[in-house]
């Protein structure tokens, strides 16, 4: 697999996956997700393309004290095959580069089998509370 930043050109490909991949939430706007990161650190949304087709994301960002990880996807007939563990490792690379010393990441609750995921690449459960307050209705 391929890893490289976002192309305009990836966005129907990238928002089609996230939705398989049940990403898509109402009060997100996939587009609006995009066009943001797009703005920022556009280089940290990362896609990975296997025999042409784009097969999994994560978007990364840094704010000069934590570096974070989102939207990663793997497309469901690709899953287990380790295209995960890869773009984690990437966007690690990327992270460290830019003196980042400790990433973070959410995971919805009841899904189990992604926090078993981030369990086996070392990432482990913080004591705190995650809180999160919405500036725009999207």
């Amino acid at each position: 697999m391929e890893i490289r930043p976002y192309r305009a050109e990836d966005e129907d490909a990238v928002i089609q996956l996230w939705r398989d991949c049940r990403l898509v939430v109402p009060h997100n706007d996939p587009h609006k997700d995009i066009r943001r990161k797009q703005a920022m650190q556009a280089d940290l949304l990362l896609v990975g393309i296997e025999d042409g087709r784009l097969v999994a994301t994560l978007m990364a960002g840094y704010e000069g004290h934590r570096g974070w990880l989102n939207y990663l996807a793997v497309a469901p007939d690709r899953q287990r095959c380790g295209f995960g563990r890869q773009m984690v490792a990437e966007a690690e690379i990327r992270l460290r580069r830019m003196g980042c010393p400790k990433i973070n990441l959410q995971v919805r609750r009841g899904n189990a089998g992604v926090v078993e995921f981030y369990r086996k690449l070392g990432y482990l459960e913080d004591d705190v509370v995650s809180m999160g307050k919405r500036l725009e209705k999207d």
